[in-house]
C-alpha cells in the first residue's frame, strides 16, 4: 500500500490563468483560476498547478543557460492532427526537432513540450 499518492505538480509561469487555459484546452480537462495560481484536473483527479511568478525568465531550450524549467510529454495518436491543435491553441514549434516520432514545441510561457506518439 503506498503512503502517499502523486497529486500533480506546478509549473511556474507569468500568466497563471493564460497557460492553465492552454493545457486545459489541449488536455481537455477542467480550468481553476484564481489569483496567483490556477489549475487544471482531469476527470480522474490528476492535477497540474500554474503558480504566477515575479520577474518570470523564458527558458532558452535547448541550451542550458536559462533551463527548461520543465518538460511534458503528451501522447497523442496523430502528429498532424495534434500539431494542427496546439499551433491552434498558442504554441509555437520550436526550430530544433531532435527526432522522428515526437515535436517540441513551446507553451504560451516558453516551456518546451513535446507531442509523441507511442
Amino acid at each position: 500500500m503506498a503512503i502517499a499518492r502523486f497529486p500533480g505538480f506546478v509549473i511556474d509561469c507569468p500568466d497563471q490563468g493564460a497557460l492553465a487555459t492552454f493545457y486545459g484546452a489541449l488536455l481537455d480537462w477542467k480550468v481553476t483560476i484564481s489569483p496567483d495560481w490556477a489549475e487544471i484536473r482531469s476527470d480522474d483527479g490528476q492535477c497540474i498547478s500554474f503558480q504566477q511568478v515575479e520577474p518570470y525568465t523564458l527558458p532558452a531550450w535547448p541550451g542550458q543557460d536559462v533551463p527548461q524549467q520543465m518538460h511534458l510529454d503528451v501522447i497523442v495518436d496523430d502528429l498532424d492532427t495534434a500539431e494542427a491543435a496546439v499551433l491552434g491553441l498558442g504554441a509555437i514549434k520550436h526550430e530544433h526537432q531532435p527526432g522522428t516520432s515526437f515535436r517540441v514545441f513551446l507553451d504560451p510561457a516558453g516551456h518546451p513540450f513535446c507531442l509523441c506518439v507511442d
